[in-house]
């Protein structure tokens, strides 16, 4: 059995669940998801607790078990506390700012990079060099974060670029001058 599908998912108070055949919905101070699961998955509440159960021990029930609780346990969190990424930009002149609804960022081009807020997720700009992505989906936090990392990668020969905080850039070392023959 799944060590991770097995273990019950806690409800705190102030969310609702809705369970509706294999579709859930996810209501909390924070917003609203919802996720249809596979057919074959059952998903019980009992009391304050969601069970996952799987039919029987096909390679398919046995990898969509772990999966399917770990996207609930997912949602809860996501509509209780929100998820969060931080960026850091680097580089002499790179600067980001929020305009209306907008980031927009100077990354060392031609042009200013304008990236749009989408709904279900905001965007902070607490320093010039610091961006803050936050929302309740996991998924589409982390997938506005890489999208906002791509359009200026950090480079290995002095660290420029957009980088998740915490993040460890490989350095390279530069070319270096050939010595002299003999």
């Amino acid at each position: 059995m799944s060590r991770i599908g097995k273990k019950p998912i806690a409800v705190p108070a102030g969310v609702d669940v809705k369970l509706n055949g294999n579709s859930i919905t996810v209501k909390g101070a924070k917003g609203e998801l919802s996720y249809t699961f596979n057919k074959d998955i059952t998903v019980a509440q009992e009391g304050a607790e969601l069970i996952v159960t799987r039919p029987s021990d096909v390679k398919e029930h046995r990898a969509m078990h772990g999966l399917t609780r770990t996207l609930i346990a997912n949602m809860i969190t996501g509509v209780t506390q929100g998820y969060t990424k931080e960026l850091e930009v680097n580089g002499v002149g790179y600067r980001v700012q929020k305009q209306g609804n907008n980031l927009v960022m100077n990354l060392g081009f031609s042009h200013q990079v304008i990236v749009p807020e989408i709904p279900g997720i905001t965007i902070e700009v607490p320093a010039p060099n610091k961006i803050v992505i936050s929302g309740a989906d996991k998924q589409m936090v982390g997938q506005f974060a890489a999208d906002v990392r791509k359009k200026r990668p950090p480079e290995p020969y002095k660290g420029k670029g957009i980088k998740y905080a915490g993040e460890y850039i490989r350095r390279k070392e530069g070319k270096a001058a050939k010595g002299a023959k003999k």
